[in-house]
Formats: structure tokens, sequence, C-alpha cells
């Protein structure tokens, strides 16, 4: 089986602008890059794709360039926005910029003319604007970028001219990297198509050369939402923002119909074994949910790491109070209110419940248990003795949170 092949076997593939891009990353001759805004100081689960694809990529001998966006973050991708982003400063960037790499490091080979990183703030923000305009600006039809699906969803509520230049960033990303590295291919989430494409006419337009793009399916549930967030909170590659457990039970209580789905997609088992993992039904999805969260614990943590995880995430299912490696809330004596604090406070605090509103709904419904007793109203409290023990709450059958004073 070929690497496309396998590609598109593994339900990867979305789109590609040529069918030329199939011999290139074949025969290992593709120079490609994937873009990265540095938004937040740590990867998500959402940029898993991204990055197993990029070392799929590399182990048939391709190149890849991880693309930093250090000057694309300061305007913002408007794609699959409601809203405009948040504006960061420059310091703020090169720090988010420097923990993507560490992260990116256990999936990509860097060494000597492996792979590259680059960071696009070397050469946009030098960009004089007239002699952006004059260079690249008629390349541009406004017509055609209007009717670009990244910018659709921002036309009602209103698209800032800001937010516009965005694509126009983007190609000149790839004609830049075309011309000074070599970079012939742009892989990216479908969701940026129009984007990657104007890329591809930039360099067609401005060089006389051709130049290829392909689209990932994005990754989402059978509910066709994103997945990557958990109680609307990203799942963080850093362990210092989503510990090691709590990234292993992410994965381990993914649903019964998307779990062969990110196994195909995410993890590096052959696709015998998983075609043959495809018939299992009922308690062995329970089976195929531990190798998905083990595998992908491992990726990101290592080995070591994800056997501590998988320990403890089987001690909680078969009841056993092996505690040390859960997620675990420290309170301090602030957080309390004459000696206690309510449960519903407890479980905001603990990021269990984003508001008391939706931690009371879950307690009244049953599904709040503490120390194993069923919280049985969302007037209970806990008092500074109890919590110095450490209690352990249980939020519907599969989420479990230690906190401690």
């Amino acid at each position: 089986m070929t690497l496309y092949e396998e590609l598109k076997a593994r339900g990867l593939v979305a789109q590609i602008t040529d069918e030329e891009i199939i011999d290139l990353i074949n025969n290992g001759k593709a120079t490609f890059y994937i873009g990265f805004d540095c938004t937040a100081d740590s990867l998500t689960a959402g940029h898993f794709m991204a990055l197993t694809l990029m070392k799929r990529l590399q182990m048939a001998g391709n190149r890849p360039i991880a693309l930093i966006g250090g000057g694309t973050t300061m305007i913002g991708d408007p794609s699959g926005r409601t809203d405009m982003r948040k504006m960061l400063t420059k310091e703020d960037i090169a720090h988010n910029a420097a923990c993507f790499k560490k992260q990116m490091e256990h999936f990509i080979d860097f060494s000597e003319g492996k792979a590259l990183m680059l960071n696009n703030a070397d050469w946009l923000l030098n960009l004089n604007y007239v002699e952006l305009l004059r260079e690249v600006g008629a390349c541009f039809s406004v017509n055609n970028m209007l009717r670009a699906e990244c910018y659709k969803q921002r036309m009602e509520k209103g698209l800032s001219f800001l937010e516009f230049n965005y694509m126009i960033m983007q190609s000149y990303d790839f004609y830049y990297m075309f011309q000074h590295y070599g970079c012939n291919m742009q892989f990216g989430g479908d969701d940026q198509w129009s984007n990657m494409l104007g890329g591809t006419e930039l360099i067609r337009r401005k060089l006389g050369k051709d130049a290829y793009a392909m689209t990932i399916t994005l990754l989402t549930d059978s509910q066709g939402k994103k997945m990557g967030k958990t109680a609307g909170n990203a799942v963080w590659l850093d362990p210092n923002k989503t510990s090691p457990f709590e990234f292993y039970q992410y994965w381990r209580n993914v649903g019964d119909a998307d779990v062969m789905k990110c196994i195909r997609m995410l993890t590096f088992l052959p696709l015998e074994q998983i075609d043959e993992m495809s018939t299992w039904k009922d308690q062995r999805l329970n089976e195929a949910k531990e190798i998905l969260a083990y595998e992908l614990t491992k990726m990101v943590h290592g080995e070591e790491e994800a056997v501590k995880a998988q320990n403890a995430a089987r001690a909680l299912f078969s009841g056993e109070a092996d505690t040390e490696h859960m997620p675990t809330t420290q309170l301090t004596d602030a957080d309390l209110n004459d000696g206690s604090i309510g449960i519903l406070t407890l479980m905001v605090k603990a990021g269990l419940a984003a508001s008391n509103g939706e931690a009371r709904r879950l307690v009244t419904q049953g599904g709040v248990l503490v120390d194993g007793e069923k919280v049985s109203a969302p007037t209970a409290s806990f008092t500074a003795e109890q919590l110095a023990k450490g209690i352990v709450i249980k939020k519907g059958k599969k989420v479990y949170h230690k906190v401690t004073l």
C-alpha cells in the first residue's frame, strides 16, 4: 500500500488540488508545510490530525516545515469563528511559539535536513504595505475572496478588514517559502481550503510554477462537533494544563460510534489490526477505547505516563481507591466560607461544571457522587476537615476528580 492509499484508507484525505500530489508524497519528494497560529501556550488535541500527518509524511521521506504563525497570529484567522480573535502581544506570541516547538518534537524529527521550523514573523513583519499591495494585490479577486468558505460565517455579523487580509498573509507565506525553502505543498484542515488555494494561485500567477495543496478531514464526533474539548475546555498537550491522566481519560471516554474512527485517523496501528478491531462490539469497544487512549497518551507524554494513566483508570473502573494519578484540585482556606464549601462551588472550582447552574442540574439528576456516596441535594457542603483528608468527586459514570485542602 502506498502512503497516499494509506491516508485514504485512514479517512484523512478531504480535497487535493492535483493528482501530482500522489506521486510527490509517495516518492518522498514533497517539502510541505502546515501552519500553526500560536494563540495559546500549548497545542491541543485538535492539532493531533496535523501532527500525526506530518509524522506519517516524514516517515515516508518527505520534509515537513512546521510554520509558526508569529506574524499571522497578529491578524487572526476568521475560519470557523463567529467573533474576532483576541489580539496578542509580540511577547505572548514568542512565548507560545517556544512552547509549540517543544511539543512538536514529540512527533517530528527536527534534526539536520529532516524538517524545518520557521516563523512567518521573520518575513511578514518586515513587509512594506504599499510594496506588498503592488507585489501581490493584483493577484487576488475580491469577488472570489468574498465567496470563500472561511469568510462566510463572518459576513452576517461583520468581517473586519483586519481579518479580510488573513488569506493574503497565508498565501504570501506559501509564496515566500516556495521561493526560499523549496516548499511545494501545503496541508491543512478542510476549513482552510480557500486560503490554501490562494497560495497556489499566487505562486502560479507570480512565478508561473505549480504548487499543491491537500486538506485533511476535520476530527468530529458522530454529532458533527469538533473533538478535542471536554466540559467546554480544550484538551491540551501540556501536562500542566491537562494531566496525562485527564488526557488518557478524554480518549478513554469517547463515544462508541467514534472510537474506531479515532483509532484509524490518529494512531499508527497497522490497518490490518484496525480492520479486525472494527468488528468488535459491546464490551470489546471498551478494550478499543483503552487502546486508543494508551496509544495517544504514549505519543504525547511517553510510555511511562501512559502506563500510569492506564493503571489509574483501570483501578477507578474496578472500584479500587488508587487516586495517585487522578486530576486534583488543591483548595486554600480562602476558598472556604465559614470553614466549608458547597458542592456547587466545589464542582465549578474543580472544572467539573462550567457554572453553578450546570452543577445544580448534575446533582439533582443524581449524577454526582463524593467518596462513593450520591450527593442528595445541591445544598450539600464539605468541611475543612473532610477536605484535608481529600475527597473524590465522581461525575457521571466516568469522570473522577480529587479535591484536597
